[in-house]
């Protein structure tokens, strides 16, 4: 039986779940907590985490808030407790079922059994999805191992409440001590350990926003930790409330470190990059990039709209029910997305391919007709391009072939290259406009000045329409972004417009792109490391100029 049921004779309450939703990333969220999300009818969550869990949210979930206060009024631990309690017991009361989600884990939360209480006070059934708590998440991240082979005693300290005997213990200790405290809390902290006993010179480690692509992480010891967070500009800081987890022990220290710090030195790490795309052909590229640590930034510089005059779609999709064609050939995700609209228009499904070859220029655009349920009997064995569709693509057969008419769906602004292609091949082509590429809006104002200010450190490049659109809409990225293209004819639009190309992709596939970037950041990180230099994003450097290639 669920957990979220009634059992039969008890009274008809909701039901709640307690959600550790981890440090951060939220990708450490459990299968177990995405299935209690997934079935929420209220989500109630702490602000740094609601953007974490409400992804994963079905549509429609009601999220309520604990109530703000003036700003002349101060806000506590406990009114906010009591408000969120509130809040979830309501909700409970009326028979909801209620997420009620904590960063790290919910057993280290301060507040989360008193909440637990007040449900079994009222008889509302109630469970815990542990998560993965800050002070084991966060280190791992960092790099820095809290345990060895010789079975290291650790302890945790939340500096906030521990009492002197807590200090006096852990300072008596030669184990790894795992500290959660603030920013400008961090000198104290380590001073308590010094005069609780630990030596000025133990190693200390001192991560923030951990599991993030904004991390961050300092190495020093005990007594030289105010200096180095002073030197490199961290403190005194307006965010210096902002949590850390500090771990002083052995194991912290800085050999070990720099071989250890798997997330820190991904490839992009902490990158803003720009993807200048449509929503729906950002979504899986943003995903890769975000796997090489880099934080993606989706602006639309292409809207697609149907074609103006509709009837020769309409006649070619009928074409294709009455036997018309032997081949459809699709160059794009969009013109699958289109003939799909206008399946479903017509109340068709991807039976209608029986009988009809079906091309597909590359491997995305084959992966959203496999969505569809058709499987492409044609994909370029290489260069994923019209070129490299035509390079396979068979000769007009008469005897093999008792149809010499072919199907091609496209935008209004489609090149002649593969229909030209293909009337040499024997084939005779419908080349029709299956939906219209126009400008997108323009961004916000922030991302306008970010692009224009070098507060992005690379853009993407996909076609030399997303060039043009780009500094249409936004401007001309600043000298220091890294200038990504698909290839050969991007590259030439984006010189054009005075732009420096500093990657290409080895093919034309988006996917290469993002390798190809990724290995410009590896090259990049390698050599600020071979030659005694801090690993700096682009956009933290700001040369007054920047050379630029001409055009050919």
């Amino acid at each position: 039986m669920s957990p979220t049921s009634n059992l039969p004779g008890l009274p008809a309450h909701g039901h709640v779940t307690f959600l550790g939703a981890g440090p951060g990333d939220p990708g450490l969220l459990t299968l177990r907590a995405v299935e209690a999300l997934a079935r929420a009818d209220v989500l109630i969550a702490e602000p740094d985490v609601l953007d974490v869990v409400s992804a994963h949210a079905r549509g429609g979930v009601d999220t309520p808030q604990p109530g703000t206060v003036d700003d002349a009024s101060a806000i506590t631990e406990a009114s906010s407790l009591r408000a969120a309690t509130n809040l979830v017991m309501e909700a409970a009361r009326g028979g909801k079922r209620v997420v009620r989600a904590v960063s790290g884990d919910v057993g280290l939360d301060t507040y989360a059994a008193e909440e637990m209480l007040a449900c079994a006070a009222e008889g509302i059934p109630f469970e815990v999805v542990p998560g993965i708590a800050a002070a084991v998440g966060v280190p791992a991240y960092a790099g820095v191992p809290l345990r060895d082979a010789q079975g290291t005693d650790v302890r945790f300290v939340d500096a906030r409440t521990a009492s002197d005997r807590c200090w006096s213990e852990v300072g008596a200790s030669d184990g790894t001590v795992v500290v959660s405290t603030s920013l400008d809390s961090v000198a104290a902290a380590a001073g308590e350990l010094v005069s609780s006993g630990r030596k000025p010179d133990t190693p200390m480690t001192v991560t923030i926003a951990g599991t993030t692509t904004r991390q961050r992480t300092w190495t020093a010891t005990l007594g030289t930790i105010a200096q180095v967070l002073k030197q490199a500009k961290v403190l005194p800081s307006p965010d210096g409330g902002q949590p850390v987890i500090a771990v002083v022990g052995e194991r912290s220290a800085a050999a070990q470190r720099d071989q250890l710090s798997w997330f820190e030195s991904k490839p992009l790490f902490g990158w803003r990059v720009l993807v200048p795309r449509t929503k729906e052909q950002a979504a899986s590229l943003s995903d890769q990039l975000s796997s090489y640590g880099a934080v993606p930034h989706e602006v639309p510089t292409i809207a697609v709209e149907p074609p103006r005059t509709p009837q020769q779609m309409e006649r070619a999709v009928k074409g294709l029910v009455t036997g018309r064609y032997e081949w459809i050939a699709f160059t794009s995700v969009n013109a699958v997305k289109a003939v799909r609209e206008k399946f479903e228009e017509y109340g068709l499904d991807a039976r209608a391919f029986a009988g009809i070859k079906v091309a597909a220029v590359g491997e995305q655009t084959a992966a959203a007709l496999v969505a569809f349920g058709v499987k492409p009997d044609l994909v370029p064995s290489g260069e994923q391009s019209a070129a490299g569709l035509l390079e396979d693509w068979p000769p007009y057969d008469p005897v093999f072939d008792p149809i010499d008419r072919v199907f091609l769906p496209r935008a209004d602004i489609a090149t002649e290259t593969l229909v030209a292609g293909l009337i040499d091949l024997g084939w005779e082509v419908d080349d029709v406009t299956a939906y219209r590429t126009v400008r997108a809006s323009p961004p916000p104002a922030d991302t306008r000045e970010a692009i224009k200010g070098g507060g992005f450190d690379a853009v993407l490049f996909t076609s030399s329409s997303t060039v043009r659109n780009l500094v249409g809409i936004a401007g001309k990225p600043h000298n220091v972004t890294v200038i990504a293209c698909i290839g050969p004819a991007t590259a030439k639009t984006a010189e054009e417009h005075g732009l420096r190309v500093d990657v290409m992709a080895p093919e034309p596939s988006v996917h290469k792109l993002a390798e190809a970037l990724a290995e410009f950041g590896t090259r990049r990180r390698l050599a600020a490391l071979e030659a005694g230099d801090p690993v700096t994003r682009p956009s933290e450097r700001r040369p007054g100029s920047r050379r630029r290639r001409t055009a050919p």
